[in-house]
């Protein structure tokens, strides 16, 4: 298929439905391309020549329709969409499958960059990188003030034995990958275990929240705000700690030159994991004592993620640059959280 007719995305059918449901919305012929970066689902950008829509579908031949839910993303940007947290405006659930094949969800195009590395943040400076890297924190604290009854959220999880659930899910997901020994990582899903810490008060928890799944803005008055919070698979009811805890950890160095996973922490004027953790716990007003628990499973969910990658390159259904490397980085993952949970 063209650039234009990226595969997965039939223009013509998706016309067809938005003149149906949403009529006078498109008002040229459709071109479409695939949005790099995703990791699950696909996203495409769609436009007519005038306006810009992002389309989100899961991947080509997904047989987990659990894992690639797009009535759940929608329903949760719906939610969220009159609060004061940002999400792209919400067009059009579709789940009828002989449309595009799979359902999918149309929503706005927000102008906004998302920053991967470091690099990719050192041209905006220090000051700029530290502003927006703070937006990000207290973007997060609105998120984790919206009542998710007044949103509509309130069935939208099971918040009870929320951490407990977790931890079982990913050790299942490691027990599925397994096919070499990991110095430490039962030892670190254990101690995650036996040191499980008492959750506050529930609210919607993104699940996958970091730098590169937001946009920043641009422009002139709004550089560096955080236009839209993207990528919303994982979100759900549960422990709000568990969003920081990934946070601090994409916000730790690695410490390993050329990796083919980075956080952003080596760019200048990067704030540092301590003064996330303070200005989170000034601004949403809870008890963070406990965030190296959370810190330690956000890098043990990360060794599990990547042991899976690994797993599945040594079988040959994985392939591209830096795959041949992901499996040296897991046992540094595993390292990091064991330090993390022995100093606290």
């Amino acid at each position: 298929m063209s650039p234009d007719h990226p595969p997965g995305l039939d223009l013509d059918r998706l016309r067809a439905l938005l003149d149906r449901e949403r009529p006078g919305l498109v008002t040229g012929p459709l071109s479409g391309r695939l949005i790099e970066g995703g990791r699950s689902n696909l996203t495409y950008a769609v436009s007519d020549g005038a306006a810009k829509w992002v389309v989100r579908r899961p991947p080509l031949g997904h047989v987990l329709a659990t894992a690639h839910d797009m009535k759940r993303e929608h329903r949760v940007i719906s939610a969220l969409h009159p609060t004061d947290v940002p999400v792209p405006r919400p067009v059009l659930l579709c789940e009828d499958e002989e449309v595009l094949g799979a359902p999918f969800y149309v929503m706005e195009f927000v102008d906004g960059t998302p920053y991967r590395t470091a690099d990719q943040l050192v041209p905006l400076g220090p000051e700029r990188t530290r502003a927006a890297v703070l937006n990000l924190v207290d973007t997060l604290v609105g998120l984790h003030a919206v009542d998710p009854a007044e949103a509509g959220l309130a069935d939208f999880g099971r918040p009870e034995g929320f951490l407990d659930r977790q931890l079982r899910r990913w050790a299942k997901q490691l027990d599925a990958s397994r096919n070499r020994d990991l110095a430490g990582i039962d030892e670190l899903h254990a101690t995650l275990g036996r040191e499980l810490p008492r959750s506050p008060a529930p609210t919607v928890v993104h699940g996958d929240y970091r730098l590169d799944n937001v946009l920043i803005g641009e422009a002139d008055g709004e550089q560096d705000r955080i236009k839209a919070i993207l990528d919303w698979e994982m979100s759900t009811l549960g422990d709000p700690l568990t969003d920081l805890g990934l946070l601090v950890m994409y916000s730790s160095p690695l410490g390993l030159p050329d990796s083919p996973v980075s956080t952003t922490a080596q760019a200048p004027g990067h704030p540092s994991p301590a003064e996330l953790i303070e200005r989170y716990a000034a601004r949403s007003g809870r008890d963070v004592s406990a965030v190296a628990w959370y810190t330690a499973f956000a890098w043990f969910k990360l060794a599990v993620i990547l042991e899976g990658i690994h797993y599945r390159y040594t079988l040959g259904q994985t392939v591209g640059r830096g795959f041949d490397r992901i499996g040296e980085l897991v046992p540094v993952f595993i390292e990091h959280g064991l330090t993390t949970l022995q100093e606290g």
